[in-house]
């Protein structure tokens, strides 16, 4: 995966988690064994609406495209990507299928 992509990936996981809490919000990314997740303690997103969040124009309050990206790019990188609880009570985006580098393996030398 492109550096820049995931970057952008994380940004709008990050912005969407900020945006959608009253006040102060924790994010964690962390490892899963064919992937990644990211989670936040923030409100969370009911069961009924997780599909609904990865569609065009969807929003409670912005423009609704944040999320279309980090599906569309899941899509692109072949990845499966769920919508959970997070421990905390907040969203947790899962995502599998990915190929996993080592740290050493991903340093430029």
């Amino acid at each position: 995966m492109n550096r820049i992509h995931f970057r952008h990936l994380l940004e709008n996981l990050f912005t969407n988690a900020v945006e959608h809490a009253d006040g102060c919000v924790t994010v964690r990314v962390g490892g899963l064994p064919s992937g990644f997740y990211v989670e936040d303690d923030g409100p969370g997103i009911p069961e009924a609406e997780r599909e609904q969040v990865f569609e065009a124009g969807y929003t409670t309050d912005g423009i609704g495209f944040g999320l279309v990206f980090v599906a569309e790019l899941a899509d692109t990188y072949g990845w499966e990507y769920a919508i959970t609880d997070g421990p905390d009570g907040g969203a947790r985006f899962e995502f599998t299928g990915v190929d996993l580098v080592s740290a050493t393996e991903g340093q430029r030398h």
